[in-house]
């Protein structure tokens, strides 16, 4: 996908992996973005660093599980700013909770914000590309959503589910001419679950190297893009070795003794 001159809407775009790639398109080109979070604030400070890139920016602070909110505004912005051609569902929340812990209202909040309200935008979106024939929708899973591990059992089930949704609307989507892709980035730098405690033996990537090989994805029109040599690595030998990848995510999660206490401000 050319995504020069394009317009572009990305949720989750107040920090994090969202953040890096919306400014990554401002860098490549890209004519419009429509930044869509819940912290106003923080999107303004997005909008004016991609702004002083060279792209125009429309905010919008939204809670994508109000669904009335979330069609009003999409709705406003599709008139007003015309046609979106790249939808890119970066939104998210992750608890680290061991199974037997867990919260209901966290696992609720995962499931509404990393599901429900990806479902929501993208219906919405994904029905006015199909009726001009033209747009990519791209869904930020993980690499947990290849390989579940200890602590992130509702986190891992909804990544697992993304990309479930994805290769089924890649599928019913494809004779519209709306393209529908995967990223799964590993281990990243972000502030949004600081308090996460180590997984052994993973090196973060930055958001920037995230969002560089999403562009880089976006021009070969991958349908996955999975992010650094760890993800191929660890999705490698767990198909040449599932069992003996299990025990490793075992011996690597924060259940096992002698763990190291907290993450340098990451996420998968």
């Amino acid at each position: 996908m050319n995504i020069q001159g394009k317009t572009a809407l990305v949720t989750g775009a107040s920090r994090g992996i969202g953040r890096a790639i919306a400014l990554e398109l401002a860098r490549q080109g890209v004519k419009r973005l429509l930044l869509v979070a819940r912290n106003e604030q923080r999107l303004a400070e997005v909008a004016e660093e991609a702004e002083a890139i060279g792209a125009e920016v429309v905010i919008l602070s939204l809670d994508l599980t109000q669904v009335v909110e979330v069609n009003v505004a999409i709705a406003r912005a599709w008139r007003s700013c015309g046609p979106i051609h790249l939808l890119i569902n970066c939104a998210g929340v992750a608890h680290q909770t061991p199974f037997l812990q867990a919260r209901l209202p966290q696992v609720q909040e995962e499931i509404a914000v990393n599901l429900i309200g990806m479902y929501t935008i993208t219906r919405l979106i994904a029905r006015r590309m199909v009726a001009r024939r033209e747009g990519k929708i791209v869904n930020v899973s993980s690499l947990m959503g290849k390989l579940a591990a200890p602590t992130m059992a509702t986190y891992s089930a909804t990544k697992f589910a993304i990309l479930g949704f994805t290769q089924a609307l890649r599928g019913e989507l494809a004779a519209h001419n709306v393209q529908v892709m995967t990223l799964l980035p590993s281990l990243t730098e972000t502030d949004m679950v600081r308090d996460f405690q180590w997984f052994r033996w993973v090196m973060p990537m930055t958001p920037e190297h995230v969002a560089q090989t999403l562009v880089e994805g976006l021009r070969r029109e991958s349908p996955e893009v999975l992010v650094g040599w760890q993800s191929h690595l660890a999705v490698w030998c767990n198909r040449i070795l599932p069992w003996l990848t299990e025990k490793m995510l075992v011996m690597a999660a924060p259940l096992a003794p002698d763990r190291p206490k907290r993450y340098p401000s990451s996420l998968f």
